[in-house]
């Protein structure tokens, strides 16, 4: 319903909450009441970023999760393991500690922004 007074548009307002899944909306908040920041706030971030970035702020990926070997088949397994090797080969690689320093970097990130 679009309500039309001199000459200017008026579009109803409804509660974009009311459409978010309960179980996910009750996560979130959950999540969002342990840090004190209301969910309208994140909504509002959400949009002012959408309007500033002229898209979505993040990238909407899959999710790749970690498979264990029990879950690989042969070749599979032997496919992965050739990249790998093909990657250390070419000097693609990360030493342990580069890899242990970006790991605390991230952590110590956010952690700082909890406290803040």
């Amino acid at each position: 319903m679009v309500l039309v007074l001199s000459n200017r548009m008026f579009l109803p307002t409804y509660d974009k909450r009311k459409s978010i899944e309960p179980e996910v909306k009750e996560e979130a908040e959950s999540i969002l009441n342990q840090i004190g920041v209301p969910s309208s706030v994140v909504i509002n971030m959400l949009y002012k970023q959408i309007i500033y970035t002229r898209g979505i702020p993040f990238a909407l990926t899959l999710n790749h999760e970690p498979v264990s070997r029990e879950e690989m088949t042969d070749q599979e397994f032997d496919s992965m393991i050739e990249t790998g090797l093909a990657q250390a080969k070419a000097g693609k690689g990360r030493s342990t500690s580069d890899v242990a320093k970006s790991i605390k970097k991230k952590i110590k990130g956010k952690e700082t922004r909890r406290n803040s």
